[in-house]
């Protein structure tokens, strides 16, 4: 089996963070005897990060970026099953496996430009159509790639996500420090422009004099700019804490009041659930994907009521004992989603559809 490298080409996000699990997973059954045999093909601008890639990986050339994934990938890979993690994938294969996420080109298309919309709107129906399989990552997702026609659902298979990658890395306390936060005195949540992520509804929360005591902190890479853009009014108690590494995410997540998600539609939600797997409550918009996977552990709010935020909030803020209890459950619950389980179901999805490669494995030179 050849597993699609190329996102190890590009900077990491929810998705390449998913390929990157699962394919590490599989490792580590492949090493137990689980007899996996799977390589990672790759671009040459993914070389300088396959030492975070524990199975075998190869350099495949020539090309980059997209034409390599849809020119040199498959015209190598022909007579191997191909498995692709990162919603796209070769439209020329039909010995494949693709993993998509989400439908939220259909869902929430305001939230991406016109030429990325167009993109996936013409090439994920295709590979729908030829691919002999296809993985998504939440029954939510599936019942919505169904919806927009693009698979039956006996072609699309459930593989929950793992959060357990959060409790690798060790926690770094600088940047508590760095950022000048005080312990349960903010809550974390995604910077984000995306109008489905929602954003917009935690700068105006945070504007409220009762929560004057809390800051939020906003992590990931979109500028300040682009988040103030979002409001007619100035920013209040709002600390852009930029791209922070595993451990200083984990660092984060351990000293927060708890991670605020009020996303209007999800495919999965890895942010609430990894803050839960280290004991941070998480507030969600029951919305999408996200009563699914964060179950009755996560605290709901509305994502239309600022109100329900602002309660929810303070009661974490105000009461030691709710504070510990949706900390216990949530940590309870977010140990269930292991990287380990997902590579085992995709296995077991493999083996029920009968995906092989049919042909010997060749030897090519990296290029």
């Amino acid at each position: 089996m050849i597993i699609n490298g190329k996102f190890l080409s590009v900077p990491m996000t929810g998705v390449h963070r998913v390929a990157q699990e699962i394919t590490n997973a599989l490792a580590d059954l492949n090493d137990e005897g689980a007899g996996v045999g799977a390589e990672v093909w790759l671009p040459r601008d993914g070389a300088g990060r396959t030492e975070a890639i524990r199975l075998p990986c190869r350099v495949v050339g020539p090309l980059r970026g997209i034409p390599w994934e849809q020119l040199t990938l498959p015209a190598a890979a022909r007579g191997r099953l191909l498995l692709n993690l990162c919603n796209i994938a070769p439209v020329a294969a039909s010995n494949a496996v693709t993993m998509i996420h989400d439908a939220q080109v259909y869902l929430a298309p305001d939230s991406y430009s016109t030429g990325f919309r167009a993109w996936y709107r013409s090439v994920q129906p295709l590979i729908a159509r030829r691919h002999k399989h296809l993985l998504t990552v939440s029954e939510f997702s599936k019942s919505q790639l169904v919806k927009a026609g693009l698979a039956r659902p006996d072609k699309i298979s459930v593989i929950h996500n793992g959060v357990d990658h959060i409790l690798a890395a060790a926690p770094e306390p600088a940047i508590i420090d760095r950022l000048g936060l005080r312990r349960r005195g903010y809550a974390v949540a995604l910077a984000s422009s995306q109008p489905h992520k929602n954003i917009r509804l935690l700068l105006r929360v945070f504007t409220e004099p009762c929560l004057d005591h809390l800051k939020l902190v906003l992590i990931g890479g979109e500028s300040r700019s682009a988040v103030a853009g979002l409001v007619p009014f100035p920013l209040q108690n709002v600390i852009f804490a930029g791209r922070v590494s595993d451990g200083e995410l984990r660092q984060l997540y351990e000293s927060a009041l708890c991670v605020a998600f009020p996303s209007t539609t999800e495919g999965f939600g890895l942010p609430p659930l990894e803050a839960m797997r280290v004991g941070c409550p998480a507030i969600v918009a029951p919305c999408g994907a996200l009563p699914e996977v964060c179950g009755d552990a996560a605290i709901r709010a509305d994502p239309v009521r600022p109100r329900a935020w602002i309660g929810a909030l303070a009661d974490l803020s105000r009461n030691e004992d709710f504070w510990r209890g949706r900390a216990s459950a949530g940590r309870a619950h977010a140990a269930q989603f292991t990287w380990r389980r997902a590579a085992e179901r995709l296995l077991s999805v493999l083996e029920a559809i009968g995906a092989r490669d049919e042909a010997p494995e060749r030897r090519l030179a990296a290029a």
